[in-house]
């Protein structure tokens, strides 16, 4: 089995001694990949096998296991390397797309300037003048008193402080580490979904739900976990994913109550303390980007100014004919261009559109959740408590491990059997 990185950090926060149950309630894994998982990284790093009177089992780890697994397996070191690459390609991709744009806009205006300087000499060599009507449409003056601006060198600098301390950028700066080029990434597709490792945070709260009641809870504990939960009914089938998950029980009560519990999470390697969790699922609103207003502002800017000179260096094009040199080359990318100010602009707009619907789906699904928070009943958590323990597989009540010899092991087994056949007939 390939070795698992939610596994790996599970064991170390949970201080290199765990039990498959452990390692479920911290990674929300199902319990038989939990098991296979551990077992896998136990074969991996000759990990300790602990198995206790009861039969339960737990496992303790080196703690450089990691440090084994490197040295031993190529598959890992290929792994970090790759992801120390691909970091740095992907930062590389990211950045692209606004030196794409910049690249783009000084193009399109350096061929539209190009094309003037050419008619302007041609007027000149006809004897007649240049009179500025026409195409004498500077496109410099267009955007040339808010360019220093909008790459930060507005005249309002010379305040100093006290611009950089208004309001408006404070808010903006704060939190924000993103430079102009990345901004453009942010603005064109947004910072990836705050969502992504929503069901590892289901599976992990309900996991520490049921740990917290020592392994024994009812269906109205769980609802503000679990999706398409509704106490209205008499229903519970909404439990289901979460009894196959974690191998869970039902059990009936006299009155005809279910309750729910699960052996396996009552298993700890020591003694846990009851876990902070939140009251219900929350999902987290997407954000449009996390660039600041000015970035925005200068990215809209440039679109405009791209699209807009794109579509003037259009007409300055046609009828033209094949142009030799530079502006030849942009007669020949000219749509490209063009249809790259259109998308750069396009994209965000229907993105917008987009997350303004998703949030309101969230916050729907949120506001569901958050209604199911307090509905237990009384005599369910009652019964449930029947139920509910805790298995500690300490190392003082251990019946095998692999850290000592067998022999030495069934000698002190031996001796701790007699031990108990002595108290009993004593108490007898």
């Amino acid at each position: 089995m390939e070795l698992s990185q939610d596994v790996m950090k599970a064991v170390e926060t949970l201080e290199y001694r765990v039990t498959a149950g452990d390692v479920a309630t911290k990674t929300g894994l199902n319990i038989a990949q939990a098991e296979a998982g551990v077992l896998a990284l136990a074969s991996a790093t000759q990990a300790h096998i602990q198995v206790a009177e009861t039969g339960d089992v737990a496992y303790e780890f080196p703690r450089q296991f990691r440090a084994t697994l490197r040295n031993k397996y190529w598959q890992l070191r290929w792994q970090e390397t790759w992801g120390k690459i691909w970091s740095a390609l992907f930062y590389v991709i990211r950045i692209s797309f606004g030196i794409m744009l910049i690249l783009a806009v000084v193009t399109v205006f350096v061929a539209i300037i190009a094309i003037q300087i050419g008619m302007q000499q041609r007027d000149d060599d006809n004897g007649g003048g240049y009179s500025g009507g026409g195409f004498g449409f500077n496109p410099w003056l267009w955007i040339g008193r808010d360019m220093f601006y909008w790459f930060g060198y507005s005249p309002r600098r010379q305040y100093g402080r006290q611009y950089e301390s208004s309001p408006s950028r404070s808010r903006s700066g704060q939190g924000n580490k993103l430079n102009f080029l990345e901004a453009i990434y942010s603005f064109l597709f947004g910072d990836g979904d705050p969502n992504k490792n929503l069901d590892e945070r289901r599976w992990g709260a309900i996991a520490a739900v049921i740990r917290n009641n020592r392994g024994a809870v009812s269906a109205e504990q769980l609802a503000p976990y679990l999706d398409d939960a509704n106490l209205d009914d008499d229903f519970e089938d909404y439990v289901i994913p979460a009894l196959s998950r974690f191998n869970g029980q039902p059990k009936v009560s006299p009155e005809g109550d279910l309750v729910y519990y699960f052996p396996e999470l009552q298993v700890t390697a020591k003694t846990q303390r009851s876990q902070s969790i939140p009251a219900f699922l929350k999902e987290a609103k997407r954000r449009f980007t996390s660039a600041s207003s000015d970035q925005v502002t200068i990215a809209i800017g440039l679109g405009v100014a791209l699209v807009v000179g794109a579509i003037y260096l259009g007409g300055l094009l046609s009828g033209a004919g094949d142009l030799p040199g530079f502006v030849g080359l942009v007669q020949s990318v000219h749509w490209l261009l063009l249809g790259y100010g259109i998308a750069f602009l396009g994209i965000p707009a229907g993105r917008y559109f987009w997350v303004q619907q998703q949030n309101q789906q969230i916050e729907t699904r949120n506001t569901q959740r958050q209604r199911l928070v307090g509905k237990t009943i009384p005599r369910k958590l009652s019964y449930a408590k029947q139920f509910a323990t805790e298995t500690i597989v300490g190392k003082e009540d251990l019946a095998y491990t692999t850290e000592t010899d067998l022999i030495d092991q069934e000698i002190s087994n031996r001796d701790k059997l007699d031990a108990e056949w002595q108290k009993r007939l004593e108490s007898s």
